[in-house]
């Protein structure tokens, strides 16, 4: 496991002690559940910025998917 370095400001050291106490975790804990939370949320918006860019992908006409979605069965 690699070790890193980050400089922080004082306000976010602030708020990430908070959140490690709140959580009963250490600040290494918290940092990298967020860093690993941030890249999941990272990959899965670079897969849908993907899709939406590839002209072969179908589209859904917004007004047909409201209908769809509103429609009572």
């Amino acid at each position: 496991m690699f070790q890193i370095t980050a400089r922080l400001p004082d306000e976010v050291v602030s708020a990430l002690d908070r959140a490690a106490r709140s959580l009963h975790r250490s600040r290494a804990e918290v940092v990298r559940q967020a860093i690993e939370s941030y890249l999941e949320d990272f990959e899965d918006l670079s897969v849908a910025i993907d899709r939406l860019r590839d002209p072969a992908d179908e589209t859904v006409n917004w007004e047909e998917a409201r209908r769809a979605l509103l429609a009572e069965d």
